[in-house]
C-alpha cells in the first residue's frame, strides 16, 4: 500500500510540474507574433485558420471581442499595426495557446494553434467559431 501511495504522491508532483512549466515558460514574440504563407479555411491538428470578411473596422470589432475573453492577453501587436497575437491559457493548468489575427485588405486572417502537444482536440477551432459567430453578429 505504500508503493500506492507514493506512484499516487509522484503522479501529483509530476503534474504540478507540468502546470507550473505550463504557466511559466516564457511566451517570445519573435516565435509567436507571426503568419504563415497562406492562410485557408481549414482546421489543423492542434488548430484552426480562417479568413473572413471584415469590413473597415473589422480588425478593431474583432480585437475588443478577443480581449474580452476569460484568460486572454495581448502577447504582441495592435490594431494600427494590423496584427495582434494573443495567448489564451486553458482553466486548469494555463496551457498557452496562442491565435494571430491580420488585416489583409477587405479581410481578416486568423491563425490559432496550441503551443504544447499534438492536439488540441479542436478547442482552437471552437474558440475562433466563437468569437466569429459574436463578430458576425456586430459584437
Amino acid at each position: 500500500m505504500k508503493w500506492l501511495a507514493g506512484v499516487l504522491l509522484l503522479i501529483l508532483g509530476l503534474l504540478v510540474v507540468v502546470a507550473v512549466y505550463a504557466r511559466m515558460a516564457p511566451s517570445d514574440p519573435a516565435r509567436w507574433h507571426e503568419m504563415p504563407g497562406a492562410v485557408t479555411n481549414r482546421d489543423l491538428a492542434g488548430g484552426a485558420m480562417r479568413v473572413v470578411g471584415a469590413g473597415e473596422d473589422g480588425l478593431a470589432r474583432l480585437d475588443a471581442i478577443i480581449r474580452d475573453t476569460p484568460r486572454t492577453s495581448v502577447l504582441a501587436g495592435s490594431v494600427e499595426e494590423g496584427m495582434i497575437t494573443y495567448v489564451t491559457r486553458s482553466a486548469v493548468f494555463g496551457f498557452p495557446d496562442y491565435t494571430t489575427i491580420r488585416a489583409n485588405g477587405p479581410q481578416i486572417e486568423i491563425y490559432a494553434r496550441l503551443r504544447f502537444g499534438a492536439s488540441d482536440l479542436g478547442v482552437n477551432a471552437a474558440r475562433v467559431e466563437r468569437w466569429l459567430a459574436l463578430f458576425s453578429e456586430g459584437g
